[in-house]
């Protein structure tokens, strides 16, 4: 077996793998052999190309979902739950209490006094 053929099926392992790619695989690694061997190992070519496919996705999906769950990004149910929830608060509360308030009158700053001011000349 040479580079080439080991680099083929580094390939295959990784990509999908078409039957006519299968079959130039293995007739190149099956030199010799009969067409049913070639056409039985093609077949395995694609078989074993095909779940080392599926394990590659399911890695990846694992490990981004992991990363995306340390940085604390919500997942699609929590984030639908919260909606949910928000849609169900807004039902419950009156429109009323989430209309505009009127304005708050404005305070002065001058004090009141109940009595008028003494001056010490009338003592």
């Amino acid at each position: 077996m040479v580079a080439s053929d080991v680099r083929k099926f580094m390939e295959a392992a990784l990509e999908k793998l078409t039957p006519a790619k299968a079959q130039e695989i293995a007739r190149s690694v099956m030199k010799g052999q009969g067409r049913d061997q070639v056409q039985r190992f093609a077949k395995e070519l694609m078989d074993w190309s095909a779940r080392n496919r599926e394990r590659v996705i399911d890695l990846v999906q694992r490990e981004v979902k992991a990363q995306l769950k340390l940085v604390g990004v919500a997942s699609r149910e929590e984030v639908e739950a919260l909606k949910r929830r928000v849609r169900e608060l807004e039902r419950i509360v009156p429109k009323r209490a989430t209309a505009k308030r009127p304005a708050a009158r404005k305070r002065t700053t001058a004090r009141r006094t109940s009595a008028p001011a003494q001056t010490p000349e009338a003592t």
